[in-house]
């Protein structure tokens, strides 16, 4: 492993991270890190490698939107309640760095819920659907990603970019 494929493989982990902590734009870090490879190397195969993991990538993004819209939809989340969960969660994210992403994400959801239904054991069960629906999206999201990455993975060891 050269110099520019030890960089490529370092953008693809922290696109990686970036897809379970979604405040880095993971995907586009993998594609581009790729593309990086793939412009150095010029080969046909480095350019076929790059256009499956632009795809891969692709589809987990598009998974992850319709996963989570169709199933938060279905359980009557509204999306101003996820777009104030949202910046509940990026506030949390500087407050406790990266767990509080999380923390306040869920608890911006069910406060959000709460002042919507007026009723905490409503709150409580739309927020978990919520939740359980965009876990789902980042878990389809991820395993896209990872398959990417492992693509790309095998056709450095398989000596694909020459």
């Amino acid at each position: 492993m050269d110099l520019v494929e030890g960089l490529v493989a370092l953008g693809v982990l922290v696109g990686l991270v970036g897809i379970v902590v979604p405040v880095l734009p993971g995907s586009i870090i993998i594609a581009v890190s790729v593309l990086l490879w793939a412009l150095d190397r010029g080969t046909p195969g480095a350019w076929g490698v790059l256009a499956a993991v632009v795809v891969l990538l692709a589809a987990g993004n598009l998974a992850t939107y319709v996963i989570t819209g169709r199933r938060v939809a279905a359980s009557g989340v509204p999306r101003r309640t996820l777009v104030l969960a949202g910046l509940a969660g990026i506030v949390g994210f500087f407050v406790i760095p990266v767990i509080g992403l999380f923390l306040f994400f869920a608890g911006g959801l069910f406060l959000a819920e709460y002042a919507r239904l007026r009723d905490a054991e409503a709150a409580r069960s739309s927020a978990f659907l919520a939740l359980r629906a965009t876990a789902l999206g980042l878990l389809v999201e991820l395993a896209l990603a990872l398959t990417a990455a492992a693509t790309w993975l095998v056709a450095v060891l398989a000596g694909v970019g020459g």
